[in-house]
């Protein structure tokens, strides 16, 4: 029987149609979720800048820092308890699924446009936990996983130096004299660009130089690999590297701490680290 003498023959009244729905309640605010909620400050001005960095309101955040430093609150204190603590609120989000890429890029200006203020007032650059420098490997054009590190730990509280994308290896060498930086980080999204990693740590090892770590990541790369040539840790996810950075910095861990207690230091199971 052809589909339309099936139709015109069916009696619809004895069709049913079952749906497997399960309810998960009315949708929360992003400030009422409950890891959210312990991060948020309630005190003003600071509640509100944070919000705006949460709510991706660029323009919000920048009045709302403004009107703060206007009112004679400090710089360090609107970065710390206001503007951070907003990206902290963000990256939450983002690890348990409920905000993705635009949001964080969005909510990044905002918190660095807050904190460019912030540091008009101050007359210089606000105190990092440490230097860190990203780079893309060379030959490779894409940097959306570069970006996204820099942006983490820029919210985490480093001064990232951005090296761009297409990085020659003497040039990462440059870099790593100049900043002594605690991470360096690279990334690579093709199999032909990833092999440059073991070339950065032979030359710098040929320099006589050492990073704490250097950690690895990209679409192309993999732990078996990363592991493969000392001083590097593979980066399983770019919101782990204020993380990693964290416990180089607190804790004085190297590269072979990494990457033996990849998954307590990054607080949460990694299946690559299982």
């Amino acid at each position: 029987m052809k589909y339309e003498e099936l139709e015109e023959n069916m009696d619809q009244n004895l069709v049913h149609v079952r749906y497997n729905v399960e309810i998960e309640g009315p949708a929360i605010k992003p400030e009422d979720d409950e890891d959210v909620v312990s991060i948020l400050p309630t005190k003003e001005p600071f509640k509100s800048i944070a919000l705006a960095v949460l709510y991706e309101n660029r323009d919000a955040s920048l009045e709302n820092v403004q009107k703060a430093l206007n009112d004679d609150i400090s710089p360090i204190e609107i970065i710390n308890d206001g503007l951070m603590k907003g990206m902290d609120a963000v990256n939450v989000l983002y690890t348990k699924g409920f905000y993705f890429l635009p949001d964080l890029m969005l909510a990044g200006d905002g918190m660095m446009e807050g904190v460019k203020e912030c540091e008009k007032v101050l007359g210089h650059k606000s105190e990092t936990k440490g230097t860190a420098v990203s780079f893309v490997a060379e030959g490779d054009p894409h940097d959306i996983g570069k970006n996204l590190v820099v942006m983490f730990l820029r919210a985490g509280g480093y001064e990232a130096i951005d090296m761009g994308r297409d990085v020659p290896t003497t040039e990462v060498v440059k870099a790593v004299k100049e900043y002594k930086p605690i991470l360096l980080t690279g990334t690579a999204l093709m199999t032909t660009t990833m092999t440059v990693f073991p070339k950065v740590v032979a030359a710098l090892q040929k320099e006589g130089l050492e990073v704490p770590a250097i950690g690895c990541g990209g679409g192309a790369v993999r732990k078996d690999f990363v592991e493969s040539f000392p001083m590097s840790v593979y980066g399983v996810e770019a919101y782990h590297a204020p993380r990693l950075a964290d416990a180089i910095v607190k804790d004085h861990k190297n590269w072979k701490d990494l990457r033996k207690e990849y998954s307590s230091i990054v607080g949460e199971f990694v299946s690559e680290y299982s």
